[in-house]
């Protein structure tokens, strides 16, 4: 497959729902981890760095909002759609038709109380 078929900058929400003065959606938010469903990667408490227009890959960690509710999940191709996948196997995934549901990638990630465990994910 074509990696530019596979990028797409995923933006927080339509420019048509933002005012125009408001710049923040585009800004870098922290979260932090709550739960297991993501180890050994990302423990409880964790905090993570996401990045509202960052570049969705396969593999990715990223944000989303499905049926109501935020998840942190690994994307994932699956045939023409793609997955929210836990990185726990016993974890339930959440197929998803397109990138819609995506609302951040995670760029970084930090251990509360130790500054030199952080972790990049992108360059």
């Amino acid at each position: 497959m074509d990696m530019d078929a596979q990028r797409r900058i995923v933006p927080i929400s339509p420019a048509a729902q933002a005012p125009a003065h408001d710049c923040s959606a585009a800004e870098p938010f922290a979260l932090r981890v709550l739960g297991d469903d993501m180890q050994p990667e990302f423990a409880h408490g964790d905090i993570i760095i996401v990045e509202p227009e960052g570049l969705a890959l396969d593999g990715s960690y990223v944000v989303a909002q499905w049926e109501g509710e935020w998840l942190f999940r690994q994307l994932r191709r699956e045939g023409e759609g793609w997955m929210l996948a836990t990185l726990d196997p016993a974890g339930p995934g959440v197929p998803i038709p397109d990138l819609s549901p995506v609302r951040g990638v995670v760029i970084q990630k930090s251990v509360p109380g130790r500054r030199r465990a952080v972790k990049r994910y992108v360059d």
